[in-house]
């Protein structure tokens, strides 16, 4: 299966480092998104990034400490969510891997519901926003790593 930018979705668990504070990692704290220092439990900045569960183009980011549960958008904030089997649940938590926004060689992920919005973080916070500064693609970028 091929992933919309950068082959096939990456098989084992992967972390999403910013490439704005490399220091700073995607992660989940009980229901909570942010990105947060890499700080223990481990598990909890590790995610499977599988075939996208409204589209099998995009991607989904389900956690490795939680099976079952994803990166699911609610507007323009995120949580960690249980998969429901919804039509809504899928396109919230479906996501188009694109080639980094402030560097090609990272990926950034676009909404499959709304195209012109990308997973950013402002400080701390997770946020689904449309990307127009120089900050802003920074913020909307990621190394995938392992």
């Amino acid at each position: 299966m091929q992933a919309k930018w950068g082959g096939p979705a990456s098989a084992g668990t992967r972390r999403l480092q910013s490439i704005n504070f490399p220091d700073r990692y995607l992660r989940h704290s009980n229901f909570d998104v942010r990105i947060d220092p890499n700080v223990s439990p481990l598990a909890d900045s590790q995610w499977r990034i599988v075939p996208g569960l409204a589209d099998p183009v995009g991607v989904s980011l389900e956690s490795s400490n939680f099976p079952g549960w994803y990166l699911r958008h609610y507007d323009y904030d995120f949580v960690l969510a249980k998969y429901d089997g919804t039509a809504t649940f899928r396109g919230d938590a479906t996501f188009r891997r694109v080639a980094g926004l402030a560097d090609s060689s990272a990926a950034s992920f676009q909404s499959y519901n709304f195209l012109d919005r990308y997973i950013r973080h402002s400080n701390y916070l997770l946020r689904l926003d449309p990307i127009s500064t120089a900050t802003g693609r920074a913020d909307a970028t990621f190394r995938i790593t392992s």
